[in-house]
């Protein structure tokens, strides 16, 4: 006794205001996005030119830590603008989506925002749940490295 029943959602004038003014602001956070990611490669260059130019001027450092340690702060701030652009991206193309299927009145551009929004929580979810187990391994290694040092 399977029925066929379509289940329609309505959005009233006050929701779609409300997705107008969501969509225009993470338009603007996806700007400031994309201009946080070119400032982090921006810096990925110029730390590791600088961490280059330290280590062979300096005799104590020796040329060889220099460059490793520009070519490794270099390597980590890519790492960290490419993990920052995929929330980014995804809160870009819900806003658009958004603003033209509210502007057109087109139900499904706006599933498919919804969609990019989606995607955007569940990326930093996922984000938030490989940090705090980097964390929490991180505390464990530092605190074996105490106990293990402390009684030498």
């Amino acid at each position: 006794m399977e029925e066929n029943s379509t289940f329609e959602m309505q959005l009233n004038e006050s929701a779609k205001g409300f997705l107008k003014e969501i969509a225009k602001w993470a338009y603007f956070l996806s700007i400031l996005g994309y201009i946080g990611i070119g400032l982090i490669v921006l810096m990925a260059v110029f730390a590791g030119a600088l961490f280059s130019f330290i280590g062979s001027m300096s005799q104590e450092m020796g040329g060889g830590f220099g460059s490793m340690g520009g070519s490794f702060i270099s390597g980590l701030y890519l790492v960290m603008a490419a993990l920052y652009f995929f929330p980014v991206y995804y809160l870009n193309k819900f806003a658009s989506i958004a603003k033209a299927a509210l502007r057109d009145n087109n139900s499904e551009s706006l599933a498919s925002s919804l969609e990019y929004l989606k995607s955007h929580y569940k990326f930093m979810g996922i984000l938030m749940i490989v940090m705090m187990c980097l964390y929490a391994l991180i505390i464990v290694i530092a605190i074996i490295a105490a106990v293990a040092f402390g009684l030498r």
